[in-house]
């Protein structure tokens, strides 16, 4: 079965604003309705008896999503703890690994803020070094940046650090093979991956990171603060809780030193980790593999329509990225940062090695009117700068 947008069905039942053109999915998400009525249930479920709700039925229920969560990614329920987002994951990694002095963490110069700066924190701190190793774009061929990254890899290689789909970027990374060349080699792989669940088929089994951190809030649409973070069994030992609670140094253990960590960190409100399941069903639901695709040819009109206008290349093969892209603008960066004011339509605009570019998100939601509204004031910039 194949679709094309628009999708009204599936438009309606998200809460955005109807005269917001809203191409950012990729940042903060949106939440349908069916899984926002999710999360809202289990707030009520907590408020209307919170002892006994925190205290006996929250470990049985998010043991269940847990359980949901673990099916849907092919990884068992025992490898995977909830976290608020990705960086709170790789957070908890970082801070874990024994870093010495010498030791190297190889990442690339297309990683998020967040997590280049959670690495230079912690090698600051340890002595170990960052090595950002460049990825060339216009990306010719997957194979190779995998030859680009492994170029970056010595002796004193520790730990591999890189993105799933970048945030800049937004490239799908060759993440398996990189993986398994690290685990030949010894070396430690780490996946951010706050973008891939929902916009790809994520296989634990088939990527082999020793930990993956991924986002649910994103592209699955859960609520908002559902992430999760995925450690493979034999690498479990090696994390340290970020928050130290009743799971640490418990009189009477659970199932694993893995769940008595991260499963109880104190008080929180666990709504947005219930609604996971919510929001798998809704994609299940909805046939969500055409959504992508048809979300997938849009864009790619798009870029097809951007790219005539400016006469740059596209930075990779359409192999290599989903339902968000990277389109390189000409001019300068500043002609395009009133998008918002001038044109109500939300897109991170920026610049990816001195050129301008938009990064452009199409979800379910969106429509090709929307698209057209963006590439007239793309346009209308362009011309302007």
């Amino acid at each position: 079965m194949s679709l094309s947008l628009p999708l009204p069905h599936l438009a309606e039942q998200y809460l955005l604003d109807p005269d917001v053109v809203y191409l950012n999915h990729g940042s903060f998400g949106a939440v349908p309705r069916p899984v926002f009525e999710s999360y809202q249930h289990w707030q009520r479920e907590l408020d209307a008896n919170p002892s006994h709700f925190v205290g006996r039925r929250a470990p049985e229920l998010l043991a269940a999503a847990r359980e949901k969560l673990g099916g849907f990614i092919n990884a068992s329920a025992n490898d995977l703890t909830f976290v608020p987002n990705v960086t709170y994951g790789l957070n908890i990694v970082a801070r874990s690994l024994d870093l010495k002095e010498g030791d190297v963490v190889l990442t690339t110069d297309h990683e998020y803020g967040a997590i280049d700066r959670t690495w230079r924190f912690n090698c600051e701190k340890s002595g170990a070094r960052l090595v950002n190793q460049p990825i060339s774009v216009p990306v010719a061929d997957p194979a190779k940046v995998v030859e680009q990254i492994w170029a970056g890899v010595n002796e004193n290689t520790r730990v591999l650090s890189l993105s799933h789909i970048t945030s800049p970027s937004a490239l799908i990374l060759p993440v398996e093979e990189i993986c398994r060349r690290a685990r030949e080699a010894g070396i430690i792989t780490v996946v951010d991956g706050a973008h891939a669940p929902g916009q790809l088929d994520v296989d634990m089994e088939e990527i082999g990171a020793d930990f993956y951190c991924g986002n649910c809030h994103k592209w699955l649409s859960s609520a908002r603060g559902a992430g999760f973070l995925h450690a493979r069994p034999e690498r479990q030992s090696l994390l340290e809780p970020l928050v130290v609670s009743h799971g640490w140094d418990r009189e009477e253990p659970g199932p694993s030193q893995f769940q008595d960590y991260f499963t109880w960190v104190g008080t929180i409100d666990p709504a947005a980790y219930l609604s996971v399941p919510a929001a798998i069903d809704f994609h299940q639901q909805n046939d969500w593999g055409s959504v992508r695709l048809a979300c997938k040819e849009l864009l790619k009109e798009t870029e097809e329509r951007i790219l005539a206008m400016s006469g740059l290349p596209p930075i990779s093969p359409s192999s290599m990225w989903s339902q968000m892209r990277l389109v390189l603008l000409p001019g300068k960066v500043e002609s395009y940062q009133r998008l918002w004011e001038e044109d109500r339509i939300v897109v991170p605009v920026g610049q990816h090695r001195g050129q301008p570019g938009v990064r452009i998100s199409v979800q379910a939601y969106n429509s090709p009117a929307d698209l057209e509204k963006l590439i007239l004031a793309l346009q209308k910039a362009a011309s302007a700068s």
